[in-house]
Formats: structure tokens, C-alpha cells, sequence
């Protein structure tokens, strides 16, 4: 049940906007979603990348539009997910379930291509998103029309699902997904409102997709955002020490992969 990750995008940055002190070097930055086959849930992903319904979208709201144009996102045609999907046999219409590590329109952007799934998420950060008004929502960077419209009738929050009663290297005790052991939400908060990382505990790596904890490796130890970036966090502090706890768990011997890093890792599909 090893997850496989795609790059759906590159994001050009420079590293010091996204970790403080960096240096002023241009990163192309990945971004990342995942697939894995659960033995009884079938094909399951994590996340959506960024898709054409936020880039190319003819309905696109202007800030959405105003968004895709302040970052420039370049969409790998070879990763979206019907090409990606379809290199395993699978169209969008097999995937039952995506898990939502939070709400920003990089992990979400394609959730409407897939009408057969089920949604797993964090149901306050959910149940904010439905209390907010529309400025309060792009503030944090959320865009609702990127939701399908039975968005809610498909969601299952991580608050029904059964909690972990063991804790891996030190990580927070999170959320058994799937009841059975193999998957576990682990709370990073900092980055987003809700914002979890997903653990393979069977794996023999310890997997952690630590998602959006940090945008680079380098900067697990402690190390801030950089400005703008700073803009976007939920809470600074959170995120530090989220940070630390993943670095912890990598220093144990875990194995962490982020969604934005731009270095390879043996969990990337190579077309």
C-alpha cells in the first residue's frame, strides 16, 4: 500500500519568500498529490494538485483568476489526474476516496473531477469555511467554488472517524482513517486552519506526507517562513512547532515527504 506522488504543478519562488534567511535563488517548487490502493477502500488520493478548473477555468471567479495569475503555477499535463490515474489502469471514476489535508486551492483545485468519491477532512476547518463570508475565505487563501456542490453530502469529518490510541516517534495521536491501522491523519496545525499530515504506519519506512508543514526540507528544523509566504499561515507559532515534531519524527528515523520540496524523492512517478 506504498503511496505514490505526482507533481501536478511547478510554482516559481524564491527560496527566501518561503524560508527565512533563504537565499534569493529561484526554486521551481513541486506540488505534490498522492495515490495508494487500500486493500479494502480501493484507489484512494491525497489531495488533487492544481488542475485546469483553477488555472483555466472559464467560470473562474476574479480572485481566483487574480490568484493563478500572481502565482503562475505551470500545470504538468503528464501528472493531471486523468494521465496520472490512467498509468494504473484507473480513471477519475475508480478513486472512492480524497483525502482533504486542508482547504487551499492547491490540494482541492480538482475535487470536482472525481464524482464517485467520499471526502475526508477536518470538519471544523470545513465548518469554517461554511461560516465565513467570501473575504474571510480568500483571506486564507480557500476558494469555495472549487468545491463540488454535494461537497457536504460527501464529506466525512475525521472527528467520527475512530482516534489512534498509539503514537509513532513522538508524533501526535491522530485520526485511524480507514479503522484498520495502515493510515492515520497526524495534526500539524500552523500552515491552514485543520491542516494534518498523513502517516503510513505499516509501512517499513514510517511514511509521513507531512504536506505543507514546511515547503522545503531544509527548513524542518524550527526554520520561519519567509515573507510573503508569512501572509499565509494560519499561525506562525503553530507551525514552528509542527515542524520541530516532524523533524523529530525524521531524525528518529521516519521518513517525511512535503508537498512543495523540489528535490525527487523515491515516492515520485517518473514519466
Amino acid at each position: 500500500m506504498t503511496p505514490v506522488f505526482a507533481n501536478s504543478a511547478w510554482v516559481n519562488a524564491p527560496q527566501a519568500f518561503i524560508q527565512k534567511g533563504g537565499a534569493w535563488k529561484n526554486l521551481a517548487l513541486k506540488v505534490r498529490y498522492g495515490l495508494f490502493r487500500h486493500p479494502d477502500h480501493g484507489a484512494i488520493l491525497i489531495d488533487t494538485g492544481y488542475t485546469h478548473e483553477t488555472t483555466q477555468g472559464p467560470h473562474r471567479g476574479c480572485a481566483l483568476r487574480l490568484y493563478t495569475r500572481i502565482l503562475k503555477p505551470k500545470l504538468n499535463e503528464m501528472h493531471q489526474p486523468h494521465q496520472f490515474l490512467s498509468q494504473f489502469d484507473l480513471s477519475e471514476h475508480d478513486i472512492n476516496y480524497v483525502i482533504i489535508t486542508h482547504f487551499h486551492a492547491d490540494h482541492i483545485s480538482g475535487l470536482k473531477q472525481f464524482p464517485n468519491a467520499r471526502f475526508i477532512g477536518c470538519g471544523d476547518a470545513f465548518a469554517r469555511i461554511r461560516s465565513n463570508n467570501t473575504i474571510r475565505n480568500l483571506s486564507h487563501g480557500v476558494f469555495t467554488e472549487l468545491l463540488p456542490e454535494d461537497f457536504a453530502e460527501r464529506f466525512t469529518s475525521l472527528n467520527s472517524l475512530p482516534r489512534s490510541d498509539t503514537s509513532i516517534f513522538d508524533l501526535p495521536k491522530g485520526t485511524d482513517l480507514f479503522g484498520d491501522g495502515t493510515v492515520k491523519s497526524i495534526p500539524l496545525p500552523g500552515h491552514a486552519y485543520g491542516h494534518f499530515g498523513v502517516l503510513f504506519q505499516k509501512e517499513k519506512t514510517r511514511l509521513l506526507y507531512a504536506v505543507d508543514v514546511q515547503w522545503l526540507q531544509s527548513a524542518l528544523h524550527g526554520k520561519s517562513p519567509g515573507f510573503p509566504s508569512s501572509l499565509i499561515a494560519d499561525d506562525t507559532r503553530q507551525l514552528i512547532a509542527s515542524s520541530d515534531i516532524v523533524a523529530h519524527f525524521q531524525s528518529r528515523g521516519g521518513t517525511v515527504v512535503l508537498c512543495h520540496d523540489p528535490s525527487d524523492t523515491p515516492f515520485d512517478i517518473v514519466t
